[in-house]
């Protein structure tokens, strides 16, 4: 499958077809083992398919904390810090230090507001 046809799918169609490209890869993995497999590059095929559907997936994730407002990432931060603890946490820790360089980076872009003159 192509990039531009996986970006022209919903969200749903990706999930379901990451779910069937990964079932396929398994059964390919068990004819390998069995010696039955035809065509061995079928296996990379598989692979890079999951790769993609993934990055598609990555990039519909990050353009919606790009588009969220700050009061959303600051509740996204929020949760992530109740999670920095136990299984997951490092996990959580990447979460929190990209919604801070985010937040960081927003601050920077803002014009800094000056007093009108003459008052």
């Amino acid at each position: 499958m192509k990039a531009p046809e996986l970006r022209g799918m919903s969200d749903d169609q990706l999930a379901l077809t990451l779910k069937d490209t990964e079932k396929h890869l398994f059964q390919l993995r068990f004819q390998s083992a069995t010696d039955r497999l035809e065509t061995p590059s079928e296996i990379v095929k598989a692979r890079k398919d999951i790769a993609r559907i993934k990055t598609v997936q990555r990039q519909r994730e990050l353009a919606k904390v790009h588009a969220a407002t700050d009061e959303q990432l600051a509740n996204a931060a929020k949760r992530l810090e109740a999670k920095t603890e136990g299984p997951g946490k490092r996990k959580a820790k990447r979460g929190l230090a990209r919604i801070a360089a985010l937040t960081t980076s927003r601050a920077a872009k803002k014009p800094a507001t000056t007093p009108a003159k003459g008052s």
